[in-house]
């Protein structure tokens, strides 16, 4: 019977709560604005930017060194001059080289 009762009442809850949203409203109001705020103002800091150093470039030092000079030819004109004047001690090797009377 408990049970009945509340189901009764749950649903004339229902009823009298719908036939309650159903009526009409007058109403007058002399319209006074809002106090009305300006938005935020945020400006956003400027970028930390530190540009780097414009490289630097150096000739390489110059290097000395002894230049390499090549000799004259050296000709030799004529016959044996270098070879005793002409006596053939080549010959006699090991036997008295500096005897002139062959």
């Amino acid at each position: 019977m408990k049970k009945w009762f509340i189901a009764g009442i749950g649903a004339a809850g229902l009823l009298i709560s719908s036939a309650a949203m159903a009526r009409v409203d007058i109403g007058v109001s002399i319209g006074i604005p809002g106090v009305i705020y300006p938005a935020p103002v945020y400006v956003a800091p400027q970028p930390v930017y530190v540009a780097p150093p414009p490289p630097v470039y150096y000739h390489p030092a110059p290097v000395y060194r002894p230049r390499y000079v090549r000799p004259a030819p050296v000709y030799y004109y004529g016959g044996r001059h270098w070879d005793r004047h002409g006596h053939k001690h080549w010959k006699r090797h090991g036997h008295r080289h500096h005897r002139h009377d062959d």
